[in-house]
């Protein structure tokens, strides 16, 4: 009988759970910290729900997907809420753009700011929905396992011109440097420089535009409670609070997992959705493959990693506050640079603010307001920063910009605040140089370059998440177990022909 571990209860490991189990293999799903969600983690703090990660919900298709493969309806586990705008943009010289999903209202005013920008901006959309359709639909779940599975799809991306980088692509169908912000930031919430990120990333703007933004009533984590419990309905198991200490192998098989607790899960099948490098360095440490592995992907460009308070407030969001503020500094070429770069933590920044009480006000007591604010920063790798000394002093230079820009009174209001620093996501995370998104999204860690969704040696065993294809993101890690379910599927269906 066929029995699957997947390591890592993420978004990605949920999802490729749930198919592996939809499709009749039981399957096991071990997690190392006291809840499930990996990044999506929640915190509880004295009444407010604090989600701890991705908290941009983007085409919900991918989702219910997930419950359709056993006849579900996602409407029967979580229930999904429309977010509008998709963004509220602000600059420092008092600019506001709101980022929504309307073509007449998203024209009207592209064209206060630069009027010779509407039709550019339509030429940008009309490339986007290209991008969306051969990077996303076409290729998003489909596994690049050689070169040739690289070679087909070459000509596409050759015309598409995803070699440039995104900020130059939307640099030439837009003239104002406002709108080339507006348009290009989206790779930060990916881990990637859209000064050095592939074109093909342009597809974001036409995926938030044709299934806009979503937030999940309760959280993300409600969401990923919802996910649990669909898999659970169907038979699977999840073991909590149970860190993986090794992948047992024998030659080129995967034969389990040893918990730290020193039990082995015996599995025919062993996906890892824990961080790739991690994954080889540590849990593959004992052989020759995880480590000669682990030596290649210390090599590569790792994504930046990021700063993050959580915090809440004893009054209700400001009724000027949008649910995503995106709030740029004086500079963004610049601090792009020093952020993917180093070699120190930059003085300035440009936050995402997350006010979820806007559109669900169960997620703070009532009267009062939940929040979460995120600064992109080095990872430990490019800038070596004492996080202990250096996140309290940065944690109240943001909410004193917060006051200022966007929330007045912040300070005097304050009820409770926690941060996460880049050495917690090497901590708490497993991941390497504690980057918030694994490997950096740039043309030659991509696809076929990036981490294969099945090792190369090791026959039965598979990765999901950030850092195999395609990479960040709730869609491209939801996207990258349909890819890895297919591979186990298609490979089990062989063998069952050859029996």
């Amino acid at each position: 009988m066929e029995r699957a571990v997947v390591i890592g209860a993420g978004f990605g490991g949920l999802a490729l759970a749930i198919r592996l189990q939809s499709a009749g293999i039981q399957t096991t799903l071990v997690e190392g910290r006291d809840k499930p969600g990996g990044r999506a983690y929640v915190y509880h703090d004295a009444g407010f729900t604090f989600d701890a990660g991705p908290t941009v919900l983007t085409d919900p298709t991918c989702l219910e997907e997930l419950f359709a493969l056993s006849g579900r309806r996602i409407d029967d586990y979580v229930n999904l809420l429309p977010v509008s705008p998709l963004y509220q943009l602000k600059w420092d010289d008092g600019t506001v753009f709101n980022y929504v999903n309307d073509q007449d209202e998203l024209e009207r005013q592209i064209h206060a700011l630069n009027p010779a920008d509407v039709e550019g901006y339509r030429r940008f959309l009309a490339y986007s929905k290209e991008l969306l359709e051969e990077g996303y639909v076409k290729l998003g779940a489909a596994p690049f396992l050689s070169v040739g599975s690289m070679l087909r799809v070459a000509p596409q991306l050759v015309r598409l011109q995803s070699f440039r980088t995104l900020y130059a692509r939307v640099a030439h169908f837009i003239a104002h440097e406002k709108l080339r912000e507006a348009f290009s930031f989206h790779t930060l919430l990916v881990g990637g420089n859209p000064f050095a990120t592939s074109a093909i990333y342009g597809l974001i703007h036409a995926l938030e535009r044709r299934w806009g933004v979503w937030f999940a009533k309760g959280g993300t984590g409600a969401l990923v409670a919802g996910l649990v419990r669909l898999f659970e309905d169907l038979g699977g198991t999840v073991r909590l609070s149970a860190p993986v200490a090794a992948i047992e192998t024998e030659g080129n098989r995967a034969t389990g997992v040893r918990l730290a607790s020193g039990e082995v899960l015996p599995a025919t099948i062993v996906a890892s959705n824990a961080d790739v490098t991690h994954t080889y360095k540590t849990l593959l440490g004992e052989t020759e493959r995880g480590r000669a592995e682990a030596r290649r992907l210390e090599a590569k460009r790792y994504s930046n990693s990021l700063f993050v308070i959580y915090f809440g407030l004893d009054r209700e969001v400001p009724a000027d506050l949008e649910h995503h503020t995106i709030l740029f500094g004086p500079r963004y070429r610049e601090l792009i640079a020093e952020i993917f770069r180093g070699p120190e933590l930059p003085e300035d920044f440009s936050l995402y603010l997350h006010a979820p009480s806007k559109t669900d006000p169960s997620m703070a007591p009532p009267g009062q307001s939940a929040y979460y604010v995120l600064a992109p920063v080095p990872h430990l790798g490019a800038a070596a920063i004492d996080w202990e000394t250096e996140g309290p002093r940065y944690r109240d230079a943001i909410l004193a910009a917060l006051e200022e820009k966007a929330i007045p009174r912040l300070r005097e209001t304050l009820v409770t605040s926690r941060i996460f620093t880049p050495a917690d996501f090497a901590r708490e995370l497993n991941a390497h140089l504690g980057s918030a998104f694994s490997l950096e999204p740039i043309l030659t860690q991509s696809a076929f370059f990036r981490c294969h969704n099945r090792d190369d040696v090791i026959e039965n065993l598979y990765f999901v998440g950030a850092g195999t294809h395609p990479g960040a993101g709730v869609p491209g890690v939801v996207g990258s177990a349909k890819a890895t379910a297919g591979l186990v599927l298609g490979e089990r269906g062989t063998r069952m022909a050859a029996e």
